[in-house]
């Protein structure tokens, strides 16, 4: 696919991870620092606490704990996204951006100075264990979280593989926390996943966005074309549902498989690096085919941009529960000891001009929090076939499967889903 604007560099979108990933930088922060004076009376008092803190502490504290800490104090006061990433909170953050890294598989913020679960990630030890997003982790093991920044947190929930942790949960909902042990293991995030749900009706779920997972969607729109007899497809489910985020990157070309032109997002802040557009080219990988983009509160960042890029251009209609409400931008800025800040530099916008900060995607057609169920084996409808002397159905054996083959529904017990397949085919039949 084409992009047409600015050049894309490495960026990062994401509910706990941040949005923008710039290497290099450093050198337009520092030119911006120097357009205002240093406050030497603060500089001052800064100074005079660090030496009663060492003159007087209970214990004695070196330098670079003390330094350290008071940059990531000045961070965390910012806003919940904004941190500090010491050498190897840093590299763990590259490795999670390429899909796998070690931990429980949920992906967080802070909230009144508790945990936040925004969603645990598809089929990860969180995932099995029955973590929920919204879910505030109040514990780790015995420890409150009370107190501790984000960054802090993140490394206690991370360890070897096949470890242990305790997790002490409130939940909406219960009456009492809950306590769930989950078993660390190394984490391997599948980006794209997909299956047929009808002859011609397509489903892609997205857990994640990742380098390859504009590249991927396209594998996974041939694959599913190939099993329609190459046919194109009638229509498309587009799951979201529950995706805390990843690289802009592949958000903006995702949005791009599904548009032939027009604005996908752009972003705005104070510094000129952090004023970016992106553009769609041509051809659209579904032909014009109807698209049903399925969101929820974990959906997040990167998912809200797709979705908010297809919702502006009427490409898709948007289903479910309103998102998560993640439109700010963050640099990781690279400092020369190998570790790095993560600072918010700007807001993102949808093409029309909408910011989804702290508000999220609202859907077209918005479902409750539902599932199916199947009726009891021993509730038996009365149909025509049960009444005395009825007729006959004159068709053979041969035509009764296929129907009935056609009536089958591969959706299980998920109700957005089946809601959303139901709509593409509403959709079809008007077309016709």
């Amino acid at each position: 696919m084409n992009f047409v604007g600015k050049t894309l560099p490495v960026l990062l979108v994401g509910a706990v991870l941040g949005v923008m990933l710039s290497v290099g930088g450093t050198v337009l922060a520092e030119k911006e620092s120097t357009k205002s004076s240093l406050p030497l009376e603060d500089l001052k008092a800064f100074s005079e606490v660090f030496g009663q803190i060492k003159a007087s502490y209970v214990e004695d504290v070196s330098d670079h704990d003390l330094l350290e800490n008071a940059i990531k104090g000045m961070l965390t006061g910012l806003d919940p996204h904004s941190t500090y990433l010491d050498k190897k909170a840093f590299k763990e953050l590259r490795e999670g951006t390429r899909g796998e890294f070690g931990g429980l598989g949920i992906e967080v913020g802070m909230e009144d100075g508790f945990v936040k679960v925004i969603t645990p990630i598809d089929d990860t030890p969180a995932f099995k264990a029955g973590v929920e997003a919204g879910d505030l982790i109040i514990r780790l093991d015995e420890k409150p979280v009370k107190g501790m920044t984000l960054s802090d947190a993140v490394k206690i929930m991370r360890g070897k593989p096949g470890s242990d942790i305790l997790l002490t949960i409130i939940r909406e909902g219960e009456p009492k926390p809950l306590r769930i042990t989950i078993t660390r293991a190394v984490i391997k995030v599948v980006s794209v996943k997909n299956r047929i749900l009808e002859p011609g009706y397509g489903y892609v779920r997205i857990a994640s966005f990742q380098t390859r997972t504009g590249a991927n969607l396209h594998e996974a729109i041939s694959e599913l074309k190939k099993q329609s007899d190459n046919k194109e497809l009638k229509g498309l489910v587009l799951d979201l549902r529950n995706n805390p985020g990843g690289l802009l990157n592949a958000a903006v070309s995702v949005s791009d498989s599904f548009l032939d032109s027009g604005l996908i997002v752009y972003t705005e802040g104070r510094i000129e690096h952090s004023k970016m557009s992106f553009k769609a080219g041509p051809d659209d990988v579904l032909k014009g085919a109807p698209i049903v983009v399925l969101i929820n509160g974990g959906s997040a960042s990167a998912s809200e941009i797709v979705a908010g890029a297809l919702q502006d251009h009427k490409r898709a209609v948007i289903m479910g529960q309103q998102s998560f409400g993640k439109g700010s931008v963050q640099t990781i800025l690279e400092n020369n000891k190998g570790g790095a800040i993560k600072l918010t530099t700007a807001r993102y916008f949808t093409p029309s001009g909408r910011s989804i900060q702290a508000e999220g995607i609202t859907p077209d057609i918005t479902l409750s929090a539902v599932k199916l169920e199947q009726l009891d084996d021993d509730f038996v409808s009365i149909k025509e076939k049960d009444l005395t002397k009825h007729l006959v159905n004159t068709d053979s054996e041969e035509q009764k499967v296929e129907k009935e083959e056609k009536e089958e529904k591969p959706v299980g017990n998920d109700y957005p889903l089946h809601e959303a397949l139901n709509l593409l085919k509403g959709i079809n039949i008007l077309r016709k």
